[in-house]
């Protein structure tokens, strides 16, 4: 029973060891616009045609290195059909960033994400990143969606823009990595704020401490005097 207890505690010692830090990323977009195969091709190197709709919310975790920094990303994929929608709006909050993926051979995929943004600004975290990706660049003869529309409408939402194919890995760990990069780079910002914060109190209090000392050791000459 020891031996198993002290093996426990060693691999937990151990995967505490694999990342510095842990991340959610949450997939949104509509059904069919391929988001299961890009987190396949991503987390997997896979690419699976055939993979049916996702049913409520699936994950996998991944794990990269940016600048000597080891990040474990869980990244989360959601059903995209209406009927599960109520389940997917659990996650936002928890998430901090998201991926807008649509399918560039459906206009109305592309249409839709003006519902998915307006339900990430209603349920998801203030200081969420987002990027834009438009799936599926390889069928370039059925594209209903421009590359230019693509990066119009990120620009309106202040996201980054990628099109990307899981077929062929175009653009897959790239779009990846950068939502990643930018939820790493928030998170620092937010930790220099709070360091920053943290340091304006302890000098604060010292000097009311300072301040208090001045003025009971003037009330005790007086009292000798």
């Amino acid at each position: 029973m020891e031996e198993s207890c002290f093996l426990l505690h060693f691999r937990f010692l151990v995967m505490a060891k694999q990342y510095d830090f842990l991340f959610r990323l949450l997939m949104l977009g509509d059904s069919g616009v391929g988001k299961t195969c890009v987190l396949r091709r991503f987390t997997e190197s896979e690419f699976d045609p055939s993979h049916i709709s996702t049913i409520g919310v699936d994950f996998k975790m991944k794990t990269l290195e940016l600048d000597g920094i080891r990040v474990r990303v869980q990244i989360w994929d959601t059903a995209g059909q209406e009927r599960y929608h109520t389940i997917t709006k659990q996650y936002y909050r928890r998430a901090q960033g998201i991926i807008f993926v649509y399918d560039i051979t459906s206009k109305s995929s592309f249409q839709h994400l003006v519902k998915w943004a307006s339900d990430v600004d209603e349920y998801a975290q203030d200081k969420v990143q987002r990027i834009l990706v438009g799936n599926k660049c390889d069928e370039e003869l059925r594209r209903q969606v421009t590359k230019d529309q693509g990066n119009k409408l990120a620009e309106t939402y202040g996201m980054e823009f990628f099109e990307t194919s899981a077929f062929n890995s175009m653009n897959i760990c790239e779009s990846f990595t950068r939502v990643t990069e930018l939820v790493l780079q928030a998170h620092k910002r937010d930790m220099d704020n709070l360091l920053g914060s943290l340091d304006d109190y302890l000098e604060k209090a010292i000097l009311e401490e300072e301040e208090s000392e001045g003025t009971d050791n003037n009330a005790h000459k007086t009292c000798i005097c």
